[in-house]
């Protein structure tokens, strides 16, 4: 039987897992200070790229001896930036859970055509990081944006490690602890977890992958917007504002409006805390239906961002149209926007629970949820 419509609806619904839900007192006029119309290497455009890079570290608490510099074409610029600079300089392990580590696997062996150790894990899993070998370069994602399953703790890393960690954090950063000892390179988009505008990735360098950089030349060319070296010397421009090409400098200050705005909620330990209390709120609900579960086999690598949910009930005849429906539904309702599972993950649902949405909208909308799964079931006949 089909419940009641649920009386209230989200104040929000934007839950999409990227670009993700802006700030809570996000508004256009926040934007005014911009400085469009500008070159970003004016004096003007130049202080408000440091204080991007400035306030990432503070907010973050990045050592200060490590880079960190504003690159290209989003996280996915930033990661391939690191493994076609970095890599095949020693043995290298890829670590792959989810859609977006089988594309880094997929670079480095087709693209790079290195003769890569690959690890991977079905959706729902997490590869054994005991069995990794640290003394290679290692690649992987913190957490699995596309299975929500997400690495517990930087426990398994030696410190004492001969190989670079390359990690991919883009839907971890603001939202978990990142252990940076253990954290070469560590890359993250403006779009995810503080809900910026797209196109633009940040780029953590530690000392030990400066040293690479400036100790090691590959094999194949590199094109301009990878390069991070200049007669084998890092080029410390990047890291201080001065970036590869022209960046937007509306989602520069869409991003420094987002600091502020995490900076005055008591930082990270603050954005942690709201991107947990979200995912618990969904987790508490699963735990108490039959027809609903995590993805995330193990409590201890459930992402707390992008969390991801599968349809258990036995009536459901089609698991991907039944999980299309219910997002169909609940979009039409206007209530949960962008919702569907990745193309390449099981069927079900993905709910983005970051810092930047509001506990009391995924409170609200999981009584829809509950509606628009029985009024499914309904319409199965």
């Amino acid at each position: 039987m089909v419940t009641e419509t649920p009386a209230t609806r989200p104040a929000n619904p934007r839950f999409s897992s990227g670009p993700c839900a802006k700030i809570p007192t996000f508004s256009l006029d926040k934007l005014n200070d911009a400085a469009l119309g500008r070159s970003h290497r004016a004096a003007v455009g130049k202080a408000k790229l440091k204080a991007a890079i400035e306030t990432t570290r503070e907010i973050l608490g990045i050592p200060a001896d490590y880079k960190i510099g504003i690159v290209p074409a989003s996280d996915t610029g930033a990661v391939e930036m690191a493994m076609w600079s970095m890599l095949g300089a020693r043995g290298v392990e890829m670590l792959a859970w989810e859609s977006f580590g089988a594309g880094w696997v997929s670079d480095v062996v087709k693209q790079l055509k290195l003769d890569a150790t690959v690890r991977e894990a079905p959706y729902g899993e997490i590869v054994d990081f005991a069995q990794v070998d640290f003394d290679k370069d290692v690649v992987f994602t913190w957490n699995g944006t596309t299975s929500g399953v997400r690495v517990p703790n930087g426990d398994a890393i030696p410190a004492d490690r001969d190989g670079l960690t390359i990690c991919d954090a883009t839907s971890a950063a603001f939202a978990m602890d990142l252990p940076w000892d253990k954290l070469d390179v560590t890359t993250f988009s403006w779009q995810k977890v503080m809900g910026g505008e797209a196109a633009h990735g940040m780029l953590i360098l530690s000392p030990r992958a400066v040293e690479r950089l400036e100790n090691y030349t590959p094999a194949w060319p590199l094109p301009k917007i990878f390069r991070m070296t200049k007669g084998g010397k890092l080029i410390d421009g990047i890291f201080e504002g001065a970036t590869i090409n022209t960046p937007s400098m509306l989602a520069v200050e869409d991003y420094l409006i987002a600091l502020d705005w995490a900076k005055s909620i008591g930082g990270l330990p603050a954005l942690i805390a709201r991107a947990d209390a979200n995912a618990k709120a969904i987790f508490d609900f699963c735990e108490t239906r039959d027809w609903i579960d995590n993805l995330a086999v193990d409590p201890a690598t459930r992402s707390n961002t992008s969390v991801c949910l599968k349809f258990t009930d036995d009536r459901i005849a089609d698991g991907a149209a039944f999980a299309k429906a219910v997002a169909k539904r609940l979009e039409g309702e206007g209530v949960a926007l962008d919702i569907g599972a990745y193309r390449d993950a099981p069927a079900g649902l993905r709910i983005w629970c970051g810092a930047t949405v509001e506990t009391a909208d995924i409170d609200a909308l999981l009584p829809w949820l509950e509606w628009a799964f029985e009024a499914e079931i309904a319409a199965q006949g």
